[in-house]
């Protein structure tokens, strides 16, 4: 690049932009002027001064890529194109969030401006114009609006800081400060004014002072006055809770020296010579900030000169830590390398802090960018879009229209059926681009199409709208499933001739708590239809799971029936008890309850002993009758199963007991974090088989135990 190139560049936009005037009223040839010296001020090459004028004579032309590249090469054309397409985004995102909080058009700035950084010239170039913004505005006393100077504040300010840019950020700083508090602007002015030469003698006098001692000291430094930054002011006085008087008199310092060991000793020498103020120390040395900034900090008081009310700051830092704070420091690498610790002692606190710090290292690098065709991008992985009302979306690098619709909303995803791209209709799996606006044409019911999970045919780039796609053909299977244990449930009960009894009754009979439940597992084959027939059949399963599973009256053949013989009181009616369910062999006893016959528990059942406690005169002894005829009584136990929960599970296990012909009547099953605990009612003749089938449950894959509760 030579100066006939920047020349040329000029003369190309002053017939296009010479007559034209800004939305802040200045005119745009020489606001562009202003913009190549402010850039090259902060160092930037002059490819990047001549893109100053190219951008503004964009707005001219139909079709500015073309004929920019055509004129001064690709490269150029590029960077005028993407600036002026940030600056238009700028506009159209603050006009929509104009109704909002400041903090929500800022934070969208900051997005925006991280989004178009994959060239680190676009960003510098909106700093140099900004600022030249502001400086116009001041020179020409006339306001700003209140989210440019915000903008400029919480935004460009903090940017142009990380990027090591520091003069640009400080005056950044205070000319969006003079626009949003005026008055206080105004008042820190003049009283910095007022003792500007007092303090400007002083400073020099401590200069000369520091340095001839420390030389005397044998060590080289560099005495610096730092200058006076108004913002900076008012953040230490509000910050610190300081007057007006504290904050003015505060005389700053640079000492800069060879290595780090000097800035130790220059640290000892200060502070043997002066009075510290040791709650204000920092050794940022030891512990570099977040942004690998390194230097000693320390306030101390001038006891000699008689002034020790006057606090003095002095920075101490090395040559290389001062080129790095102030300029940034070259580097060759991308973010994704970097991480969110960064390279080189460049701290991060978070991805955001990640990516800025390499922002500053690559700063050193740009001159080096423009003799290439394009640098490499730093934010491969993300662009940013809008949507027709101007909100900003964030999307992973190669992302489709479908992957936008997912983004905004799931529905509007599933229902997606065309997109519109800055107002032209495109394919869904076209990729987009950093600031299109994005339209999408939606049916008013439906849902995705198979297609867009084939990798092959590119429609989607993010993993999250890629789970949501399969969630729901999930979720179209399971309907399926469901629709088809419905379907068999309800022709079980057509032959059964029930067909008026409530779906959720018989659910809530079996154990589980829906009727969706319930088909969802018939429809897999995990729950056998014949479970429902017994409970249907009074006569097979006598004794339904909410219910006492056997209640009878004894009379003079009970014995004969197989049911509970209560000695001496034949006629008394008996009932087993449903907190231990009783079965023969078990040994039984009896408890005459108020009303309700007699209870029979198992022996060492822990109710009953507690009863017997309470009442003993109430308990009796009680036997099984035996059966005769063949006639075989059933008793309702339970079971109790843990197991690793998987597919298939209950299936399993309610074949064992169907193998070993022991009819089941009730199931709860309940699963938390992967273990699943089921409960089974079956019925039995005899507990000795029941240990037998629980061995063989306990066989089952995923079966932790098995036992009879």
């Amino acid at each position: 690049m030579t100066d006939r190139m920047l020349e040329k560049a000029r003369a190309f936009a002053v017939p296009l932009i010479a007559d034209e005037t800004l939305d802040s009223g200045e005119n745009t040839l020489a606001h562009a002027d202003a913009v190549a010296g402010i850039v090259a001020a902060m160092g930037g090459s002059e490819a990047m001064q001549a893109a100053s004028y190219l951008v503004y004579a964009c707005h001219h032309l139909n079709r500015p890529q073309e004929v920019i590249a055509k004129a001064f090469g690709q490269n150029f054309a590029l960077l005028a194109v993407e600036t002026t397409k940030l600056i238009q985004v700028q506009k159209q995102t603050r006009a929509a969030h104009s109704g909002e909080g400041a903090g929500a058009q800022t934070e969208s700035v900051r997005r925006m401006l991280l989004a178009f950084s994959r060239d680190l010239r676009v960003v510098m170039l909106r700093l140099a114009s900004r600022l030249q913004t502001l400086r116009y505005a001041a020179a020409v006393k006339q306001p700003v609006i209140e989210s440019v100077a915000r903008e400029s504040l919480e935004v460009f300010a903090p940017l142009a800081s990380r990027l090591g840019i520091w003069q640009v950020k400080w005056e950044l700083e205070d000319l969006s400060f003079r626009f949003l508090e005026p008055e206080t602007y105004k008042l820190i002015a003049r009283l910095l004014d007022e003792k500007r030469i007092e303090r400007e003698d002083y400073v020099a006098h401590l200069r000369t002072r520091l340095e001839s001692d420390l030389k005397a000291q044998g060590i080289h430094a560099t005495v610096q006055g730092r200058p006076k930054n108004i913002y900076s002011i008012v953040k230490k006085m509000r910050g610190k809770s300081l007057d007006f008087g504290q904050v003015f008199d505060i005389l700053a310092l640079r000492v800069i020296v060879p290595d780090v060991k000097d800035c130790y000793a220059v640290l000892a020498w200060v502070h043997s010579h002066f009075l510290p103020i040791v709650e204000e120390f920092d050794d940022y040395i030891a512990r570099p900030k977040a942004n690998g900034y390194q230097s000693l900090h320390t306030v101390v008081r001038d006891v000699e000169s008689g002034r020790p009310e006057r606090p003095i700051e002095i920075q101490i830092r090395t040559e290389e830590m001062h080129d790095h704070a102030e300029h940034g420091v070259a580097a060759h690498w991308a973010y994704k390398e970097a991480g969110t610790r960064g390279y080189a002692g460049v701290w991060a606190g978070g991805e955001y802090d990640a990516k800025i710090a390499v922002l500053r290292q690559l700063l050193a690098w740009e001159r080096d960018l423009s003799h290439s065709r394009q640098g490499q991008g730093l934010f491969e992985d993300r662009i940013y879009v809008l949507t027709p009302d101007a909100a900003i979306v964030e999307l992973p690098q190669n992302a489709t229209p479908v992957d936008f619709a997912y983004t905004v909303h799931t529905q509007l995803g599933h229902r997606c059926r065309g997109a519109r791209v800055d107002g032209a209709m495109v394919p869904l799996n076209t990729p987009l681009q950093n600031g299109q606006t994005i339209e999408i044409i939606a049916a008013k019911e439906g849902g995705p199409s198979r297609d867009w999970l084939n990798p092959d045919l590119a429609y989607l780039a993010s993993h999250r709208a890629r789970a949501k796609v399969r969630a729901w053909f999930n979720a179209q299977a399971t309907h399926e499933t469901i629709a088809r244990g419905r379907e068999a449930v309800e022709k079980l009960l057509q032959r059964e001739g029930r067909t008026a009894i409530k779906l959720e009754d018989l659910a809530g009979q079996l154990g589980f708590r829906s009727a969706d439940h319930l088909f969802e597992v018939v429809g897999k084959d995990e729950f056998s239809l014949r479970n429902i027939e017994n409970l249907l059949r009074p006569q097979e399963a006598p004794s339904p799971v909410h219910e006492a599973p056997l209640i009878r009256k004894p009379s003079k053949d009970a014995a004969a029936r197989g049911g509970v013989l209560v000695v001496g009181v034949s006629s008394l009616l008996t009932q087993l008890a449903k907190c231990c369910r009783p079965a023969p062999p078990d040994a039984i006893r009896g408890f005459v309850t108020r009303g309700h016959g007699v209870s029979i528990h198992r022996a060492d059942c822990s109710n009953f002993r507690q009863m017997a406690a309470r009442e003993g005169e109430r308990v009796i002894e009680v036997e099984w009758g035996r059966p005769k005829d063949g006639a075989d009584a059933v008793y309702a136990v339970e079971v109790a199963v843990e197991a690793a929960d998987r597919q298939g599970l209950l299936r399993d296990i309610s074949e064992v007991f169907a193998r070993e012909k022991m009819n089941v009547i009730g199931v709860q099953t309940q699963s938390v974090k992967g273990t699943a605990w089921m409960t089974f009612t079956v019925e039995v003749g005899h507990t000795g088989r029941l240990a037998q089938v629980l061995d063989t449950v306990s066989g089952v894959a995923g079966v932790r135990s098995a036992r009879r509760r």
